[in-house]
Formats: structure tokens, sequence, C-alpha cells
């Protein structure tokens, strides 16, 4: 089983400089991707996209910086030429001060680095392509570990309701004789006299398998044990999961609505009360 939440931070060299590659993952029902690259890298942002597409599911926010190993930067003269004339004009016009504006200038990052070579080689982008694939490798161990986490939890949970459903059988024999009881009084106190005890029996019979919890007690543990053996088996496993505790959830409610017996209920409330839990939970799941 792995969990949604992921994060991976690697470092990566191309030449004179260190690419940071970040990657956050959280819970969402589709993949939904975040790419944020530096300008010189975008061409590639494709390629990226269907790298990150091994997570599988979850909002994935994936982050490029760079990290020049040089610290002198490249001037875009006729860039900064151009924009210092036009707004020179503009200044003209509108009777502005141009004190200032060949600072202003120069503080736009599009005027510096401009002439820098932005085409990646080939040989570049697979040392990217490798540096990426080993931060999605360590968010995929990171949702491997929290996802280790959850499944604790998960059986905690499942062996509580196992242990009430466990619980209930003592109480059932009891259930039926109150029930039986119930219906006798009840002619008793009509002072039905006259009674076709054959028909008396096929009645109760009837009204006594309406009350019968049998088959969702068994179907409830065979979501028990499915529920198990998805989480040990299948690595992305949340929407299994949650139809499991749909089916589970059904199983129960039904067991409280047929009760008509105080600690039944009592054991059902803990039963719903811990597949709330799960429920909870399983939107983290992947």
């Amino acid at each position: 089983m792995k969990s949604m939440t992921g994060y991976a931070k690697v470092q990566s060299t191309l030449g004179d400089k260190k690419i940071n590659i970040e990657i956050k993952t959280l819970n969402s029902k589709q993949l939904d991707l975040i790419v944020k690259l530096p300008a010189a890298y975008r061409s590639r942002e494709l390629d990226i996209r269907a790298l990150l597409a091994r997570l599988e599911r979850g909002k994935v926010e994936f982050t490029m910086s760079e990290e020049n190993g040089s610290s002198e930067a490249l001037l875009n003269k006729e860039l900064l030429e151009s924009r210092y004339t036009a707004l020179q004009g503009v200044a003209a016009h509108l009777g502005a001060d141009t004190g200032n504006l060949l600072a202003s200038l120069a503080g736009n990052a599009d005027i510096w680095n401009s002439n820098a070579d932005t085409d990646l080689s080939e040989t570049d982008w697979q040392t990217l392509k490798a540096g990426i694939e080993r931060a999605i490798d360590e968010t995929d161990r990171f949702r491997s570990e929290e996802g280790a986490v959850l499944e604790r939890d998960f059986h905690l949970h499942v062996d509580l309701i196992e242990r009430m459903l466990g619980q209930i059988p003592p109480f059932e024999a009891e259930r039926m004789e109150t029930a039986k009881e119930r219906i006798r009084r009840m002619m008793a106190d009509a002072a039905i006299k006259d009674v076709d005890q054959n028909r008396f029996e096929q009645e109760l019979i009837y009204y006594l398998e309406k009350l019968d919890i049998t088959e969702e007690k068994v179907r409830l543990q065979k979501h028990i044990d499915y529920f198990r053996k998805t989480m040990a088996e299948e690595p992305s496993c949340g929407k299994k999961l949650g139809f499991i505790a749909q089916e589970m959830g059904r199983e129960i409610n039904t067991t409280g609505s047929k009760a008509n017996h105080v600690e039944i209920q009592r054991l059902v409330v803990v039963m719903k009360d811990e597949l709330e839990k799960i429920k909870e939970q399983l939107g983290n799941v992947l």
C-alpha cells in the first residue's frame, strides 16, 4: 500500500550549474500535475510530465530551479537599449522624469542571461532525466513508507470491527427468544385464544427470518478478509478499498436495522465508528 503524500529533493549537475529538483505530492482523485521550470527547460516540459505520470495519482507539484556556477551574468544589451529608447519616448510624451529609468530596467530578470544558450543538449537532457527519475524514485519510496503507517492503522480498525462482529452470536439466541416472547405476550394481551398452532409457527418463523442477520455477518466477514488481502497485495488500492469499505458499511447498517437488541446495537455503533475512521484515511491512499 502507498500513500499519496510524498516528498523528494535531489540535485543534478549540468556543467557549472546545479539543478535542484523538488517533488511534493498530496491526495487528489486524479493525477494533477503542476510543473514549474526555468525558461531554458520549458521545451522539455512534456517529457517531464510523461516521467511524472509514474506517480499515478495525486496532486503533484514539480519544481526545478537552477544555481549558476559562475557569478558573472550576461547582459542582453540590445534588449536593454530597445526598452530604454521606447520608454524614453513615452516619458518625453508624458513629461515624466527618466532619471531612474535605467536602474529600473536593469532590475528586470530577463535583461540578464538572455544571451545564454537556452538549448538543452541531448546529453544534458539525459543527465537531467536521470535526476528527475531519482526524485520520482525517492517520492515513491516516501509514499511506500507513509503507506505502511496507514496500513498498520487500517489493521487496527479492521481488527476491532472483526472483534465486535465476533461478539454478536451470544446475543442472537437471546434476541430470538425475546422476539417470540413479545409476540406471545401481545397475543395474550389481545385475548386471542383460538390460534392455529401450525399457522402461528409459520408466521413466527417468517417473522424471525426477517430478523436473521446470518447473511450480513457472513458477508461482512468476507469483506473484512478481502480488505486485508487487497492491502497486502495491491500497492495502488485506494479506490478499491473505498468500494470494499462501502460494502462493509452496507452490511453493518443492515445488521443494525435488524438487530432489535440493545447489545447488538452497541456493537454496531462501535463498528460504524471504526469504519468512519477507515474512510477518513482512505482519501490518502494511492
